[in-house]
């Protein structure tokens, strides 16, 4: 098993990576009336957590940050729903 110390959280590698992943799996989903709808949803979404994050990273203050970082937490929801 890794070392804890060692695992890295990067975050904005990390959103990164994840919304690559999404685009690879909506490249795979069959086209039909109703993925036709919601596969550029999912994309959307899925891809604008990570530069929402890069958003947050550079807030001028707590309170941008935080909304910022609330605006990820709800394309992420999208994404998962």
């Amino acid at each position: 098993m890794p070392n804890p110390k060692n695992y890295k959280y990067d975050l904005e590698e990390r959103t990164a990576k994840f919304g690559e992943e999404i685009i690879k799996f909506a490249k795979k989903i069959p086209l039909t009336p109703i993925t036709q709808r919601l596969t550029p949803q999912l994309v959307a979404a899925g891809t604008a957590i990570g530069s929402n994050y890069c958003e947050a990273d550079d807030a001028e203050s707590s309170r941008d940050f935080k909304h910022k970082i609330g605006i990820c937490k709800k394309e992420a929801r999208e994404t998962k729903h």
